[in-house]
């Protein structure tokens, strides 16, 4: 079995796979602040929760954009699965040809899910990553990742907000009913949900105009998406494990996929 685990600024997202299909799949919180042990400790709680066998695990595969915590994971791989980890890095073969003036400044999670867009849909394809930062991808006909726009987040921008203002008070984040909202929350949650809709349609349509695709698919991962693609025409798939599934590909690339 292979482990992936993409380490976001709020997130750890994990996934078991065995073969290519996804056996198991949890979210831990990115504590700046764990130690090897105490992660460890709690991969093995998930582990036996679900009755699966840590030495099952014959690769790990992991993208990170929180350098801070990625000596933490590498040690708690070696110590707790007996397996050296690879990370998504410059000189990891992805199949993908980065046009970014620097490729690497790329975030390896953006990697990862240009990776997985490419495999799961093809080429001119817009892929949106709605995480603490929202994150626009572009693929053209052959796959090369041609660059994206980078926004915040739903969570940043509705806590920039309330932190911002002296008497606005917090609020969920919901899918409102109505635009025109008849007490102070109900104004702020359908002024950031459905401004943030917007938003998205206009990049997704600016984007397009300037592929010179005006029908290009537009895929959607990440904790927001959902919310997000409910409401918007312009998203066409919702994909929750995207990353995931471009690390196990990029995984394959470079260790050839056999896992027994």
């Amino acid at each position: 079995m292979i482990l992936t685990m993409d380490i976001g600024n709020t997130n750890i997202k994990i996934g078991l796979f065995d073969g290519t299909k996804l056996t198991q799949y949890w979210r831990l919180a990115s504590k700046r602040t764990y130690t090897s042990d105490e992660l460890g400790v709690l991969m093995t709680t998930l582990f036996h929760s679900r009755n699966v066998d840590m030495g099952q695990v014959k690769g790990i595969m992991l993208s990170s954009v929180v350098p801070t915590i990625n000596y933490t994971v590498e040690h708690m791989c070696r110590d707790y699965f007996n397996v050296e980890p690879a990370f998504v890095a410059p000189g990891i073969k992805t199949g993908i040809d980065i046009k970014y003036e620097n490729p690497r400044e790329l975030g390896s999670d953006r990697i990862c899910n240009a990776v997985a867009t490419y495999t799961e849909y093809g080429g001119n394809t817009i892929f949106i990553d709605f995480g603490t930062a929202t994150t626009f991808g572009v693929l053209d006909a052959g796959g090369a990742f041609l660059g994206g726009c980078i926004c915040p987040g739903l969570r940043l921008a509705s806590d920039a907000l309330v932190s911002g203002t002296a008497k606005l008070p917090h609020f969920e984040l919901v899918h409102p009913e109505h635009v025109i909202g008849k007490n102070t929350i109900a104004n702020m949650q359908s002024g950031i949900f459905y401004g943030y809709v917007g938003q998205v349609n206009y990049l997704i349509s600016r984007i397009r105009a300037e592929m010179g695709c005006p029908n290009a698919q537009v895929i959607a991962t990440g904790g927001f998406a959902k919310l997000i693609a409910d409401e918007s025409k312009m998203i066409t798939r919702f994909d929750g494990l995207l990353t995931l599934k471009g690390l196990l590909t990029i995984y394959n690339k470079n260790f050839g996929g056999n896992d027994e």
